[in-house]
């Protein structure tokens, strides 16, 4: 079918607001016959040593490498900022390097082989098998990186990779395919696929495993269509995520990570700080030096190689946040400095925004954030802390800063979410292929993405099991008496 004929999907430049490009997704037809075609690929990749494997995704790091600028150039359009997208590059080679020198170790460690505790004539062997096919649904905050963080060690276990991005975001899908294509091997069994939530929805019947980050409401019916299937699926969603400083900490270093942890990437990504719990002696004085050092922040407007804070990427967020800047306000909040989003070029725009006097029950306090808002509220005792920090629907990650490490662990590990940082704020990062995390409540769903377990999920477990001496007669067989 001509291109022309086709329904495209609009882009938004989140600097500009205008629309500067459009996507055509697949047909449903033209998924199936893809996927088939990876299909038979991968029973080749699987069977192929790890070390193969390891060699080809070596070989993409180094075209990525080659290819840095126009993936830059792209990133940068996709979220309107240009830091973050010059470092996804090297983080996405990082990663690919990284996970290819760990994935052996992980893989040859998790086969065992032994003799039954239970009947000691009966040998076991594991065998790993990976899934034949990964469906990828990720999102438009970290578009490269995140559409890469679950593949990367899929590949390396043996399965074929669609990867469908955000159609907030998808411009870095030209020039990462180009990297692609000049690796004929990783071709046959990684490519992308742009569209909305109709392409979603063909991924996720052609292919055997998913792993989607984005929204609980997107997340629920996600895994919704996988259960049809009988299809694993693991899920990354919403975060809501607390901090807790107690009256011992050092405020410098308590705000610094506070501000930092907000409003980072003007606070989007999954794992910001977005509500701030104080103890009340130190209430006062933190806010006051939250409020100098953010109001040290600017904007990188009009120059997006200057300032600290890029617009929304997402324009309909900035209208969120600000719903929830609304409510707070006429519920009795204050907002000490910041504000509304604001429309400079036909970009959005928000300065960091410190807000207090809060309640708990505010939905600037329960639903997901997004933006680079500070809400803080005073707490009495510890315990009141830990509780006010677990109440909630969500359970990605959260932060303890204290007078101590000691008393940063006690409180952390009261907290019920799956990365904790200490003396510090969004530190998950740290531990991309060391520790295993889960999420609390609806965070998520499925085991870690993190440490072994991250490469562990792509395979389907067997054990062959052989008995050294002969079977049993049946004849020799008596049911046991009744009691």
């Amino acid at each position: 079918m001509n291109a022309i004929l086709r329904n495209t999907l609009p882009v938004r430049n989140p600097r500009t607001g205008e629309v500067d490009y459009h996507i055509t997704p697949p047909t449903a037809e033209e998924m199936s016959a893809k996927a088939k075609a990876m299909r038979a690929a991968q029973v080749e990749w699987a069977v192929a040593p790890i070390e193969h494997r390891v060699a080809v995704m070596r070989k993409w790091a180094d075209e990525i490498e080659k290819n840095k600028a126009a993936i830059t150039k792209a990133e940068s359009a996709d979220t309107g900022r240009y830091r973050g997208a010059k470092e996804t590059p090297d983080a996405v080679i990082w990663g690919i390097r990284g996970w290819a020198d760990r994935a052996g170790d992980i893989i040859q460690k998790a086969m065992l082989e032994g003799t039954s505790s239970i009947m000691p004539h009966i040998k076991y062997r594991s065998q790993l098998k990976p899934y034949p096919m990964l469906g990828v649904i990720s999102p438009w905050n970290f578009p490269m990186m995140l559409s890469v963080i679950d593949a990367t060690p899929a590949l390396l276990a043996g399965c074929a990779a669609m990867i469908k991005p955000s159609e907030v975001t998808p411009r870095f899908v030209e020039p990462l395919m180009e990297t692609i294509q000049k690796v004929p091997e990783l071709a046959k069994v990684l490519t992308y696929v742009v569209g909305g939530g109709e392409t979603g929805q063909h991924l996720i019947e052609n292919v055997d495993i998913v792993c989607f980050t984005g929204s609980v409401p997107t997340g629920r019916k996600v895994a919704e269509a996988c259960a049809r299937r009988f299809i694993p699926v693991f899920l990354e969603l919403g975060g809501k995520d607390p901090v807790i400083v107690t009256e011992n900490a050092d405020l410098e270093r308590a705000t610094d990570a506070v501000l930092r942890g907000t409003v980072y990437a003007t606070g989007q990504i999954c794992f910001s700080i977005e509500r701030v719990y104080v103890q009340e002696k130190i209430h006062d004085a933190f806010v006051d030096k939250l409020v100098k050092k953010a109001e040290q922040i600017e904007l990188n407007y009009p120059d997006i190689h200057k300032g600290h804070i890029g617009p929304f990427i997402f324009g309909k967020q900035a209208g969120i946040v600000d719903e929830q800047l609304d409510d707070a306000v006429k519920h009795g909040a204050k907002i000490r400095t910041g504000g509304k989003s604001q429309n400079l070029g036909g970009g959005l725009y928000m300065r960091p925004t410190v807000v207090t006097d809060v309640k708990q029950d505010m939905k600037i306090m329960q639903d997901e954030t997004f933006g680079p808002v500070i809400p803080v509220m005073k707490y009495k005792t510890k315990a009141e802390a830990v509780t006010l920090a677990n109440d909630t629907i969500f359970g990605l990650s959260g932060a303890v800063i204290a007078g101590n490490d000691e008393e940063a662990y006690e409180l952390g590990s009261q907290i019920d979410a799956g990365g904790i940082s200490l003396q510090d704020t969004t530190l998950t990062g740290a531990i991309l292929r060391d520790a295993e995390k889960t999420s609390f409540n609806l965070s998520g769903m499925g085991g870690s993405r993190m440490g072994p377990a991250s490469i562990l999920r792509f395979f389907r477990k067997k054990a062959l099991m052989t008995n050294t001496l002969a079977p049993q007669d049946m004849r020799e067989i008596r049911e046991l008496p009744l009691a």
